[in-house]
This record gives structure tokens, sequence and C-alpha cells, in this order.
């Protein structure tokens, strides 16, 4: 059944480009749906795949290619899912499930064929009943923000199918996925706060904001996005990103560590910008565009271009126990054929929506071209870290004059955060910051609670190698490669 209406109203309005608001739900404190996806994305990927368009054909090939997306799916449920070393880990289940819930959500959009829908309820229904518990060393919180954001976004294309539980799948997100990421961001598992990576931060920041807009929630929202400014930890902006350069880019903290935790940062980041972006928070203009310019910076760089990195040393350990440093002091090594599909998202929004030129973002993105999704960049869990499938969900036409974040009309600027929700902050960035005092960092084996690696075994590239316990080998300029905490 298709209570979602507009599948069949887009496709006829081929060469329209869309650049209207989200529809915001009658009664609601946010726009529906309105998380990666709004309903004018849908139609318009709708229209230009049933007209045959270029490259929204190749991209669609992509989704119905992948063997999660199909309507035959059937889910695998469980009480408890367990993630990291010492725990029968099951978290596979999960990932999967989630994708297929997602990319059948997506064929049903496009196409309109309703065996989809029913599919990715069933796989959300499911879940919804079953779950309770997310368990493991702390790659628990992993699980928690990666599969917690992914799920939301599943649930959100189909939030209005008659058969879907939406009341008990969003308890089930409160309940189980956004109080882990929540203790994450305020607590980071008992380490100093710059123990843990950039990605880590991300992943609980992208699950609180998920979680929020899918449940209503302002105080969700509220936090991640004063995360995304101001928050301790490496993921905000400016610990992501602590060095701003004379040449409009910004330097990727996370370059000093290896490519592929630098690429899932970025895609994370992406996400998490396009999520408040379609409920009128824009965080991509932010700090003077300052994610544009570490994305491109990051771009140039998986490219093979020649990036500078300032030396960053960063503290690790546990609050009253084991501490210790790390420096980075260069950038790591690149593999050119290492790819993620995490560039047409980014790109179509600098270029297209806001009409900047990106040279680095334009080049990558079409090198990264049609993305697929989960299943299609190797058979471990970094290969299911993003949605995908960016060609067919992303690609617009450019806007006739930049645009500006939608403005629903309950979804104003966070209530608890003093800038604004549609802009930059008063004071542009420097040209040039000091990096942060307190950095990220540490090296699995000294601190166990800092768990083992949230990329393992990722093997979708080439020139990395898996090691047992989930860790990995990356080439690098002239030196061993680091492990994957």
């Amino acid at each position: 059944m298709m209570k979602i209406a507009g599948t069949a109203a887009g496709a006829a309005a081929v060469g329209a480009t869309v650049t209207a608001a989200p529809a915001s739900a009658a009664g609601s404190a946010f726009a529906h749906p309105g998380l990666l996806h709004t309903k004018a994305d849908l139609d318009r990927m709708a229209a230009k795949v049933k007209a045959g368009a270029a490259p929204y054909k190749a991209g669609f090939a992509r989704l119905t290619a992948n063997r999660h997306s199909q309507s035959n799916w059937t889910a695998n449920p469980q009480a408890t899912v367990y993630r990291g070393a010492g725990s029968p880990q099951n978290y596979a289940t999960l990932y999967n499930d989630i994708h297929a819930a997602y990319q059948n959500a997506l064929r049903w959009h496009v196409t309109g064929d309703s065996a989809h829908a029913d599919t990715a309820v069933a796989i959300c229904n499911a879940w919804s009943a079953k779950l309770t518990s997310l368990q493991g060393s702390a790659d628990r919180f992993l699980a928690a923000g990666l599969y917690g954001y992914q799920f939301a976004n599943a649930a959100e294309l189909v939030r209005d199918h008659d058969d879907f539980d939406l009341a008990r799948f969003q308890k089930m997100m409160r309940d189980v996925f956004a109080p882990l990421s929540e203790d994450f961001l305020k607590n980071h598992n008992g380490a100093v706060v710059s123990n843990y990576w950039t990605n880590w931060d991300l992943t609980a920041m992208a699950c609180v904001l998920a979680v929020g807009i899918l449940c209503d929630d302002r105080a969700k929202v509220d936090t991640a996005v004063s995360y995304f400014k101001h928050g301790d930890g490496m993921g905000s902006i400016k610990n992501a990103i602590p060095v701003v350069l004379s040449d409009g880019l910004a330097e990727w903290v996370e370059a000093g560590r290896d490519q592929g935790h630098a690429l899932l940062g970025v895609g994370l980041m992406g996400t998490f910008c396009e999520m408040a972006w379609n409920q009128g928070i824009d965080l991509y203009g932010y700090d003077d565009s300052r994610f544009f310019k570490g994305a491109q910076y990051v771009a140039k760089w998986s490219l093979g271009g020649d990036v500078p990195y300032t030396a960053n040393t960063r503290k690790k350990g546990a609050i009253n126990g084991w501490s210790g440093t790390e420096t980075a002091s260069d950038a790591a090594g690149v593999d050119p054929n290492m790819v993620r599909p995490i560039w047409a998202m980014i790109a179509n929004h600098y270029t297209k929506r806001k009409g900047l030129s990106a040279s680095y973002l334009t080049r990558i993105a079409a090198k990264a071209a049609p993305e697929g999704g989960g299943g299609d960049y190797g058979p471990n869990s970094g290969g299911y870290d993003q949605l995908g499938f960016g060609t067919l969900a992303y690609t617009r036409d450019r806007s006739a004059k930049p645009e500006d974040a939608a403005s629903p009309a309950a979804s104003a600027a966070s209530g608890s955060d003093a800038d604004t929700a549609s802009g930059s902050d008063s004071g542009a960035a420097p040209a040039q910051q000091s990096p942060s005092p307190t950095p990220q960092g540490g090296r699995n084996g000294d601190l166990a609670a800092t768990g083992s690696s949230d990329l393992p075994a990722w093997t979708a590239a080439t020139g990395i190698t898996a090691l047992a316990g989930g860790l990995l080998l990356l080439r690098r300029r002239g030196r061993a490669g680091r492990d994957a905490q």
C-alpha cells in the first residue's frame, strides 16, 4: 500500500528542477520524510529514472543489482546484538537487514512497487518487536551510532505505510540505540575526551540527530547540532578540521591516521549535514563552510595530490588510569583505488545547490560514480558504513541561484544553541588556526576500554590487508601502518 503520495506525479515532471522545501507532516515538529531524503528528492529520483535520464539510470541499476534490494529478503531479528572482541558477535545480521530495509524502501519510492515497501516494513517491524539491547566491547557504541542513523533512515522512508508500527519502532530507537550514542558523547566510555578518533563521535552524533528527527524529539536534535558546533570530542567540526589553510582547503585530522577512516569521517559528516539541511539547519555552510574546505582537502589527497599536514599530538587513555600521547606527523599514504560511496551527496550540495566551484569534489565524485551501497564495497562491516546510492539519490540540476536550507515551520534554530540554524557563525574562521591542544588517539591493547577497530577487516579497496582481530594494514609513505584504533 502507498500512503506517501507523489511518486507517480513526480515521474511526470521529468525535466523539472526541484527546489521546494520538504513538506512538514501535520502536527509534527519536523519535516517528514526529512532525514537523508525529502519528498522532493524522492519525486526527482522517480521522475529521472522513469525518463531513463543519466546518471540516474546507472545509479538505479546499481540499486536493483544489489541482493539487499530484492523484495524476497527475510529479516532475521535478534534480541541482543553484539559487536566487539570478547562477545559472540552477530552484528552482521543487523546491518544486513538494515540495508535491505533501506534499499527496498528506496526502490518502492522510485518504482511504486508495493512489494518493496512491504519488505522494508516487515524488516523494521520484525526488529522493533524483538531487539532489546546492544552489547559488546567499546564497539557497541559504533554499532549504536552507525546502525542507529541507518535504521532511522530506513524507517523514515516507510513511516506513513499502513502496516508500519511507527510507535514501536520509535521506542526501539529511543531505548536501544540513542542512549548509547548520547552516553558516548557525554562520557566517551570512561576515556579522556581525545582518546577516540573523529569517526567515533560522528557515528554517535548521526544517531542522535537521526533519532531526534524520526521521533520529533527537539532535545536530541539540539544536542547533536550543538555538539557538531561546540563539542569537546574530535567529532566537532573544529576538532575534526583543526587547521584552515590559505588556499581554501582545510586539514582533516584523521588524514594523519589512514585513508579509510578519513573517508569514513568525511562521509559521516556529510550525512550529518544533509540530515540537518533537510530540517532547515545549514551545517554545510557553518563556520565559513569549514566542512567544504575539509572535504576538498580529503578529495585532493585521495586523488593522489600532495597536501600539508600539521603535526597533531593527541592524549589517550582512561580518566584516572593509564594515559599517554600519540602524534600524527604527516598525511598517510593513499590508494587512489579506494572507494567509498560518499562523494555524490557532498559534491552535489556544494556545486549544484550552492553553485560553488569544487574541482576536487567534482573529480572524485565522477570517479566513484555510479555509487553503490551496502554489499557493493566488500563483505565486511566497513562496506556497510554508508547507505550509499548517491548517484541516484543526490544528483540534482544546478539551481538558478544558490539555495538556502529549507525552513519548515517547526524546524527553526536549535533552541539550546546560540547560533542561527541556517547560517555560519558571525565570525569567519581565521585563515590559519592552531591544532586543538587535546586531539584524539589510542592504540588497541593499551586501553581495553577503547575497543578494537571501528573499521574491522575492511577489504573493499586495493592496498588493504585484513588482519586477525579486525585490524588493518595500510600502505603508508615510508612507514608502517598504524593499527585501526
